[in-house]
Formats: C-alpha cells, sequence, structure tokens
C-alpha cells in the first residue's frame, strides 16, 4: 500500500478527528479511504449517467414491453 502525507490547517484537522471519533473510524486513514472511495463513486456514477444521456433516445417502454420480457424469462425459466 502506497503512503501518503498530507498537511491539513489546525480547523481541517479538527474536524477530521471528530469525524473520526463520531462515526467510528479506526484511524484517520480509514476515514480518507472512505472519502476518497466515495468520491471515485460519485465520478463513476456521473460518467455512466453522461454516457446514458449522449447515448441517443431512449425506446418507450410500456406494458407491452414488460409482457415481452416476462414471457422471455419465463421461456429462459422452463428451458
Amino acid at each position: 500500500m502506497a503512503t501518503m502525507n498530507i498537511s491539513l490547517p489546525d480547523e481541517l484537522k479538527a474536524f477530521v478527528d471528530e469525524q473520526v471519533s463520531e462515526h467510528g473510524f479506526g484511524s484517520t486513514s480509514e476515514y480518507l479511504r472512505d472519502l476518497i472511495r466515495k468520491q471515485r463513486d460519485v465520478a463513476k456514477l456521473r460518467a455512466l449517467l453522461l454516457e446514458g444521456a449522449n447515448s441517443g433516445p431512449g425506446k418507450a417502454i410500456d406494458d407491452a414491453w414488460f409482457a415481452q420480457l416476462r414471457a422471455r424469462a419465463g421461456r429462459r425459466r422452463a428451458a
């Protein structure tokens, strides 16, 4: 595992220490890893949403579409 050192103003360090204590993190490193993972997930979700938005028009999903989906699932289950 790589090591990274960061410098924080006292105010931010106090905030981080509070978060570690209040949310049951074992260490500051655990807290920061959690924040980074969450931000990574947000970035992935944003990319997926933009990909979907830029993929062109969607198709209508109505009762007939769901009926076809159920029929296809039924055929797979029977096979």
